[in-house]
């Protein structure tokens, strides 16, 4: 959101190199490089180390962002940008809480992506029904990718085994989701987890 205020700036052959834009930019550019730094750590190491690291750019941000919003305009590109990191601010200071909580979205967006770009062309989703479906098997696959399992090898497990099971035994359906440990081999055949 910060490079799309300093584009403005760029459209208005402002010099880049010191304005509250990229003063902005930069802090979250600090916070994306520890998190880099960071990600190969158990949640305990990353949460310790978030504490150690990450909390000083965080309380350091929110100053910044506090008293740079009183002095940009509230419509303008900058204002804007503060505008929504102060209303994001608790979601933001949640990575502070919890080591397994990511900085950013954007594993989840990629995970939605070919739902939103195969819409169009999914006319059986013309209805609430269709709509459901369509939302429940995404979520499945995904789910799949996500926990390193192949989605077909996957949906052939569960296809094979719902219709024999009790769907009200909480074990048996613990069995037979996408992270349990008690999934055949067959379901991570040229599985590619996420990363």
């Amino acid at each position: 959101m910060f490079t799309d205020a300093l584009k403005v700036l760029t459209k208005e052959k402002e010099p880049l190199s010191h304005t509250r834009s990229s003063e902005g930019l930069a802090f979250c550019n600090r916070l994306f490089e520890l998190e880099r730094e960071l990600k190969d750590l158990s949640p305990e190491d990353r949460y310790t180390a978030r504490l150690e690291q990450s909390r000083p750019v965080l309380e350091a941000f929110l100053a910044w962002l506090k008293e740079n919003k009183r002095a940009a305009l509230p419509k303008s590109p900058l204002g804007k940008v503060i505008t929504y990191c102060l209303n994001q601010w608790p979601r933001l200071e949640g990575i502070l809480l919890d080591g397994r909580l990511e900085i950013s979205n954007n594993r989840a967006e990629r995970g939605i992506k070919p739902f939103v770009i195969g819409r169009k062309n999914w006319l059986f989703a013309n209805t609430p029904k269709g709509a459901k479906a369509s939302a429940i098997i995404y979520s499945i696959v995904e789910t799949a990718k996500a926990n390193g399992l192949s989605p077909f090898h996957y949906l052939m497990h569960l296809f094979e085994k719902l219709p024999n099971m009790d769907l009200t035994d909480p074990v048996a359906m613990e069995n037979v989701l996408p992270w349990s440990k008690a999934l055949p081999a067959s379901c991570f055949s040229g599985a590619k987890p996420l990363v």
